[in-house]
């Protein structure tokens, strides 16, 4: 996790990275990636603690203003994963999408039946 600051809507400031990482293969979980300024700003700091690996996970990969391929170009970067909430980018080597159609279809099956949607994000 790191410490962030946001100050506009590409500039980005991480402080620090809570937790020990040195040597280990890490995974970044953000939620959106879109010019991917939070994303580099966090393997700046991931860098400087010399951790062995990065895989890069968003929810909604919007990928705009070149930020596929600047991670993508990134050598520590091993995969960036992403769901298809917005039509994907074109196909890059590092880049694999999930779809969300399963997860759409058992809802509307749930909700056409009566059954709890709810019970989709249960953990339990």
């Amino acid at each position: 996790m790191g410490a962030k600051q946001r100050f506009s809507d590409d500039r980005v400031v991480i402080s620090s990275v809570i937790g020990e990482v040195t040597g280990k293969d890490v995974i970044i979980l953000d939620d959106e990636i879109a010019k991917g300024s939070t994303v580099i700003e966090l393997l700046d700091r991931l860098r400087e603690q010399k951790v062995r690996s990065v895989r890069v996970a968003c929810t909604h990969g919007l990928f705009s203003s070149g930020a596929l391929e600047r991670l993508t170009s990134l050598p520590e970067v091993e995969e960036i994963v992403c769901t298809n909430t917005v039509p994907p980018p074109k196909p890059a080597d590092k880049l694999t999408v999930l779809s969300i159609a399963p997860a759409l279809a058992e809802a509307m099956r749930r909700i056409h039946d009566g059954e709890s949607v709810s019970a989709l994000f249960s953990t339990s």
